[in-house]
């Protein structure tokens, strides 16, 4: 056996920049595998002669695979008749090895029937040369096979930086749209909790509220999408307290007729808070009984859209006696029918100034003769379902005693 590495390995990834494609050609690593040592120091010195230096030779077949293994050559000299490992059962095993289906092999023979060299063909083979070996074929073949890999690397070096790119690139985006996120989160619930604390400081009402609406809206199996913007947006469902007075809002006892109405404009109100209006159009919407049918009613936020219907539809009922549109049944947004559900559960199972905290049965009780006049009997339904998660949230987000 004889095996010889010539010269120090490099790649062509490690030229110089400045490297023309005939010096990258010729700094490929040639491998040359043939049981007579004289037919492979005539094809070296050959290639030699025309600036070729880095060569892998072997006159023992049976370590060509090993060999191509740890060298990984740019192309593959290989003779067909060899004792022990014939050139077509190794060119065989490289076709089958991961990372070497490609690399080129000119085979070197003196056999000259067809039948060998469809044999060859049918493996891998890249190319043939007769022997005795003669130059004017040996060079341009070698240079055309070698200039192709090197534009065949060239590509997948360009592949695998635009994947690490891509992949970086997505992972920046990942981070951002998850700081987006993040911060999209606290800005609605410090706005939902700007108008709680107009109300006597109600604690983890929107949060709880948000949680509850979003346990609904999943056992009614609503998209993920969905569940998560509910659970959002059904926090901004009393936004329109803002705009209600001090007066009105903080009163302690029961409101009259007049008081009441004034309340009942949370719920437009809300709608227009977070649209984008022109002063005449404001101006007019302030006279307007329905004074915020258009308060949520800003940019295209899929949780603003929805956030909007909630502020003005959490306050209908299922019968058509609810504020402020009298809406009936269906015509409800779904959302609105949600957000109902929970708002009313959250406000009768905690103390407020006006009331004690009701418990869980109690707070059943009541909302069940309740179904189809103030709920939609599907919401009402799935909230039942989820009992247990109620606890749970009820438990999480407990305001602090007083």
């Amino acid at each position: 056996m004889s095996v010889a590495v010539l010269d120090e390995p490099r790649t062509i990834a490690q030229a110089a920049p400045s490297l023309s494609r005939v010096d990258e050609v010729k700094s490929s690593k040639v491998m040359i595998v043939d049981d007579e040592s004289m037919n492979i120091k005539i094809v070296r010195r050959f290639l030699e002669l025309e600036g070729y230096s880095r060569f892998v030779v072997s006159t023992d077949s049976r370590e060509a695979i090993n060999l191509l293994a740890e060298e990984q050559p740019d192309v593959l000299l290989l003779d067909l008749m060899m004792p022990h490992v014939s050139g077509l059962e190794i060119l065989a095993q490289i076709r089958k090895q991961a990372g070497h289906e490609f690399v080129p092999v000119i085979i070197l023979t003196a056999v000259s029937d067809n039948e060998t060299k469809l044999e060859a063909l049918e493996l891998g083979a890249t190319d043939f040369l007769n022997k005795p070996v003669d130059a004017s074929e040996l060079i341009p073949r070698v240079r055309n096979i070698l200039t192709v890999k090197c534009f065949q690397d060239q590509l997948q070096r360009q592949k695998a930086d635009l994947e690490r790119y891509s992949h970086d690139l997505e992972d920046a985006v990942r981070v951002r749209t998850a700081e987006l996120e993040a911060s999209r989160e606290d800005v609605i619930y410090c706005l939902a909790r700007a108008a709680e604390y107009r109300d006597d400081d109600t604690g983890h009402h929107v949060l709880r509220v948000g949680r509850y609406a979003g346990l609904i809206a999943e056992a009614l199996g609503l998209d993920k999408r969905v569940v998560h913007s509910l659970r959002l947006a059904a926090q901004l469902h009393d936004i329109g307290k803002i705009g209600i007075p001090d007066t009105v809002l903080l009163k302690p006892g029961k409101l009259t007729e007049e008081e009441f109405a004034v309340m009942q404009r949370h719920a437009g109100l809300g709608k227009r808070i977070l649209r984008r209006l022109p002063v005449e159009e404001e101006s007019q919407l302030r006279e307007h009984a329905q004074m915020g049918h258009v308060i949520l009613e800003a940019g295209s936020s899929p949780v603003l859209e929805m956030a909007r219907d909630i502020a003005l539809t959490h306050h209908e009922w299922w019968d058509g006696t609810g504020y402020p549109l009298g809406l009936q049944g269906e015509d409800i947004p779904r959302v609105g029918r949600i957000t109902a559900v929970a708002d009313v559960f959250d406000a009768l199972s905690t103390k407020r100034c006006y009331k004690p905290a009701f418990p869980l049965e109690k707070c059943l009780q009541i909302m069940e003769a309740e179904r189809r006049t103030h709920f939609d009997p599907q919401a009402l339904d799935a909230f039942r379902s989820v009992e247990s998660e109620v606890v749970k949230i009820q438990l999480e987000y407990a305001d602090e005693c007083r």
